[in-house]
């Protein structure tokens, strides 16, 4: 991976996890061909130079844009970049678009951070601070129902699919690890399976390795 490259297209530099599933997810719902390059962060390859200098925080996703010739981490911001060079999935600035970025900021604000914990805790470390379990357990059940209040009387997050969608879905696709029951959260079910059914999401969750997208009770 040099700093001066004579390719073209789009690198991605993902893992299976949630971050690293909406840029994969968006590059399929876009069309965009792309090359996917694994980080294994089990293995530390997030740690190595090259991948450092793509991105200093040293955390996936990110992408090289050959033929812009520019570099991106932090996957917010390459969704939002993603949607700017296709003009899909992302309104015009105007009401609707800050309605987007409202609603993007909360899935990067509050349902990344706080269910991240929860899979520290409750998922990779059970028993090891029960005070931890229950405050990011209650947590976890307070975002949910902030979206099954949002997902009421709408098919989607912003009513229109976009990348907020896109951005919270892979969250929410690891109701195992968080031990919640989607049955419990019916509005957030109808928005998770329809979201799962799209042919984009399919492929993009199995990257970097083919899995299939969990499917609620």
């Amino acid at each position: 991976m040099s700093k001066v490259q004579n390719k073209k297209g789009i690198d991605l530099y993902t893992w299976n996890t949630p971050n690293g599933r909406k840029v994969s997810i968006m590059l399929e719902e876009v069309g965009l061909p792309y090359r996917v390059f694994p980080i294994d962060i089990t293995k530390g390859d997030q740690l190595q130079p090259d991948f450092l200098f793509l991105s200093p925080n040293n955390k996936i996703p990110a992408i090289v844009d050959h033929d812009a010739g520019i570099h991106l981490m932090e996957s917010g911001a390459i969704l939002m970049y993603l949607a700017n060079k296709t003009g899909k999935l992302l309104s015009p600035i105007g009401e609707k678009y800050w309605e987007q970025m409202e609603w993007l900021m909360f899935q990067m604000g509050s349902v990344g951070p706080m269910l991240g914990q929860t899979h520290h805790f409750v998922k990779f470390n059970p028993g090891k601070s029960p005070y931890a379990e229950e405050r990011y357990s209650k947590e976890n059940a307070r975002l949910y129902q902030v979206l099954e209040n949002r997902l009421q009387d709408r098919q989607f997050i912003c009513n229109e699919y976009s990348i907020v969608d896109i951005a919270t879905w892979p969250w929410i696709s690891r109701f195992d690890f968080q031990q919640m029951k989607l049955s419990d959260y019916p509005n957030l079910k109808r928005w998770y399976l329809n979201i799962a059914s799209r042919p984009a999401v399919r492929r993009g969750y199995g990257v970097p390795d083919v899995l299939e997208v969990p499917l609620p009770e």
